[in-house]
């Protein structure tokens, strides 16, 4: 017995062996105390969970929404039955929805056809602007036809109000914005600017913690009210569907369906994997004691660390939602190698009492089974590389988790065997009843040559696969087609204009600066008045030539991109009053005089969200069309600033793109660079624990090997079907070698006892495959049937995860019975064969 050995066995015979009672009755207070704690879990699918705490783009782009207005909202997608927008029924169908939406309290104005002004039916020159009452549908003396041909033709409601086949019509909910969320959010980013530039005070960082703490509570009743809210509009949208399809479009909707489907996912694959957890223990060990002892284990374990989510105020989102199959998964490996060794025991020792088995057992699994968890949190650990928070808080989740699960299994286990009887020893037939490990054992002696050969090829299959994987972020593809969230996207993206907003801000040089203008701060005429009224009055004056040439080819140029659906700017103003001035354009003191006869209730609908006079700057408001098929968002975005800067002759630092589309694009392109620093990571990370484990750098490089492979192979596979990299299949490499790695270490720690025995490498691999190999392929497929329940849910990303973090393990199983003892038996790092 080793010195380590003795130690162990010294404390853990009197703490644990001895006394079980006691321990099981200690830990039940402490997971009876964290399961208190867990009334504080939450879950947060905000847009906020996706996007990079520092970026410098999300805070000018909470300017721009701040400085234009842009709130969120709520999308509905109305085609009536009829196929006629303008009959009566389904205008009818509209006022009752408009009506039914504006009552609730959330919802700040609702927007319809009938609400918008119509300049064309019967046509309104400019100069009739301030004179005349502008028409609506709901006008009596409207002309039908020609509001049906105005509607259809309009540069503004062409699609964005209306489909081009007159046939779909959207009705754009604003919804409330809480300025106390928006007070906690501008307070605390005024903090971390603070925190960045090393200005941050003690006093100051204790303020920061509690806007935190302040927003995460908002933040939860928030959720609540706009989950309530949406169902409310679900609610009256179901009451007018015998007028036609209706379908529920907009951020907040996604949000919302998203953490009803975290939550879903939660239940169905909590209770899925705990089911055929307990269905393959009762497969491999056919035993009551092998199902109830590992399975209190994990839900214990998942209990506790639902606690210390709560405790430490880490929300579950999108991208953590698995949380609880790993750690059921994670758990029941380490509980499966625990009840191999003690069934191996006990046909080796048939003798020997309760307290013997379990004693050896323990002592023989924990170094391996320590740095098997050890190599797993370095895996997770490796997402906190990343800018992204809840990739970060996954890294610690997963950590802390697993944490638990190894100290949980190595107290609960050996006290609740020791509380009941030796069970008869397994029969030969029964303890190795599977051919599997002894077939690749068989393999591996007879076609060593083969299997390099084979590694060799699968390695150039994996360069080549790698060098083809792109990343990107189609929220229309990340759901099922018999989803409504893909239904709503689908039927908004093709129909009415498409759906990731994109903003393209351009600035103008101040009046002093143009030739033919004047400073705004030179018209003495307005020195009475104060800022609002003198802006108010300087828009009058700021339509120059230039400027709104530059504007109508900054519009033409963004409208006439396939990949870009309605495009609202300045420009659309300028084209509407080209047509009120009978085709011919306007000329600058024409544009100021039109500016000053638009009524007020319609500037903040066509001209206030798209051009701000304090800032000399215009906003030019575009949405991608997600569904295009190969749609390369990261290359769009480059190539839109390239050519407003080289072909339309725009200096570069007056051009800025925002909105959500810049916000996720960067989002993914940090996940893809701090991939590359994940696997890094993970590889030192590996490296060392194997130098500090096996005292020997061939080693340490013989099993690192195997592992890279088989997660290089899955990303190799995903670049050849061109399967994007996204928020979720982009920590698949990280957490599956994080995984994997622990059968290399069970197996070259068997490896190295066994070896001692004979010095015979070939009678070595033999005797590993039928018992730790027996060990590696329950705790393998028990991982692989686990990950396979993730593909039933209805978010694609978490399908994806399931799916080739499975692939992972299979082929990393595969390879740890087959390449890595081929690599030994090659190389020899136990010393020559004897």
């Amino acid at each position: 017995m080793s010195k380590n050995s003795g130690i162990l066995s010294s404390w853990y015979n009197s703490l644990v062996l001895d006394r079980p009672i006691i321990v099981i009755a200690i830990l039940m207070l402490g997971v009876i105390f964290l399961g208190y704690q867990a009334r504080n879990f939450r879950i947060d699918a905000s847009t906020e969970t996706l996007l990079l705490e520092n970026d410098e783009d999300l805070r000018y782009a909470r300017e721009i929404s701040k400085r234009y207005g842009v709130d969120d909202y709520l999308i509905i997608a109305f085609t009536p039955k009829s196929g006629d927008l303008l009959d009566p029924a389904s205008l009818e169908t509209i006022t009752s929805l408009r009506d039914s939406l504006e009552k609730l309290d959330q919802v700040e104005s609702v927007l319809t056809i009938l609400d918008v002004p119509l300049l064309e039916s019967p046509p309104i020159s400019y100069k009739q602007l301030s004179d005349t009452a502008i028409p609506t549908l709901e006008t009596p003396t409207v002309d039908k036809e020609l509001a049906r041909m105005e509607l259809a033709e309009s540069h503004f409601y062409r699609d964005l109000l209306v489909s081009q086949d007159m046939r779909t019509t959207a009705i754009v909910v604003n919804l409330k914005t809480d300025p106390v969320y928006s007070k906690l959010v501008a307070d605390r980013s005024e903090y971390l600017d603070q925190k960045e530039q090393g200005a941050l005070t003690p006093a100051g960082a204790e303020k920061y913690e509690n806007i935190v703490k302040q927003i995460r509570s908002r933040q939860t009743e928030l959720n609540v009210r706009q989950h309530n809210n949406i169902a409310a509009v679900r609610a009256i949208m179901a009451e007018n569907r015998p007028g036609g399809e209706l379908y529920l479009g907009g951020i907040s909707m996604i949000s919302d369906d998203l953490i009803s489907y975290i939550k879903n996912d939660l239940k169905i694959f909590g209770l899925g994997v705990f089911a055929l957890l307990i269905g393959m223990l009762g497969f491999f060990f056919k035993s009551k004691r092998w199902i109830i002892l590992p399975m209190l284990c994990c839900f214990l374990s998942v209990i506790a660390m639902m606690g210390v989510l709560g405790t430490f105020g880490w929300d579950v989102t999108v991208i953590s939602s698995n949380f609880i199959s790993l750690q059921l998964i994670i758990n029941l490996a380490i509980s499966v190698h625990l009840i191999v060794r003690y069934r191996e025991f006990q046909t080796i020792l048939p003798d020997a009492d309760q307290r013997t088995l379990v004693g050896n057992t323990i002592q023989s699994k924990f170094i391996p089974c320590l740095y098997a968890v050890l190599t797993t949190i370095a895996g997770f650990t490796s997402l906190m590389l990343c800018d992204i928070k809840p990739v970060i808080h996954f890294g610690w989740m997963m950590s802390a988790g697993i944490t638990i699960s190894l100290l949980l299994t190595f107290l609960l286990f050996p006290a609740g065997a020791m509380l009941v009887k030796k069970p008869k020893p397994p029969t030969e037939a029964k303890l190795f009843n599977f051919s599997f490990t002894a077939m690749l054992a068989r393999v591996t002696e007879s076609h060593g040559k083969a299997i390099l050969v084979l590694t060799v090829l699968f390695s150039i299959f994996t360069v080549i696969g790698v060098s083809k994987l792109r990343v990107e972020n189609s929220f229309i593809d990340y759901f099922k087609k018999s989803t409504e969230i893909y239904q709503g996207m689908k039927i908004i993206d093709q129909k009415l204009g498409g759906t990731t907003p994109l903003d393209v801000i351009v600035q103008f040089e101040p009046f002093e600066k143009e030739d033919d203008e004047f400073s705004l701060d030179s018209l003495d005429l307005f020195s009475d008045q104060d800022e609002e009224e003198k802006i108010d009055e300087a828009g009058k004056y700021w339509f120059t030539s230039y400027r709104m040439e530059v504007i109508e080819n900054v519009h033409d140029y963004l409208e006439n991109r396939p990949e870009i659906g309605k495009v609202l700017s300045l420009g659309t103003i300028l084209k509407i009053a080209r047509n009120l001035n009978d085709g011919n354009s306007l000329e600058s003191f024409q544009m100021g005089v039109l500016y000053s006869k638009v009524p007020e209730e319609y500037r903040d609908l066509i001209l206030n969200p798209y051009i701000s006079f304090a800032e000399d700057e215009v906003r030019f408001s575009a949405r991608i069309k997600d569904s295009m098929a190969n749609l390369q968002r990261n290359a769009l975005l480059q190539e839109i600033e390239y050519d407003l800067s080289n072909k339309l002759s725009l200096e570069e630092d007056k051009v800025h793109l925002s909105g959500a589309m810049i916000l996720y694009n960067n989002m993914l392109q940090s996940l893809f660079t701090s991939q590359i620093k994940t696997l890094g990571v993970v590889a030192l990370a590996l490296l060392l624990m194997f130098l500090v484990l096996f005292r020997s750098l061939k080693i340490a490089l013989i099993a690192l090997f195997p592992n890279l492979l088989s997660a290089g192979v899955v990303m190799g596979v995903m670049g050849w079907m061109d399967i994007p990299l996204d928020m979720m299949t982009i920590t698949i490499a990280a957490i599956s070698v994080g995984i994997a790695v622990d059968n290399t270490i069970h197996y070259i720690h068997r490896f190295r006892e066994e070896i001692i025995k004979d010095g015979d490498y070939i009678t070595t691999l033999h005797r590993c495959h039928n018992s730790i190999g027996y060990a590696m392929y329950y705790t393998s497929a028990i991982i692989i049937v686990g990950f396979s329940i993730l593909m039933l849910s209805n978010f694609w990303p978490t399908i994806y995860f399931g799916l080739f973090t499975g692939l992972a393990m299979f082929i990393a199983l595969i390879a740890a019975l087959t390449l890595l003892p081929q690599l030994l038996i090659l190389f020899k790092p136990f010393g020559a064969e004897k």
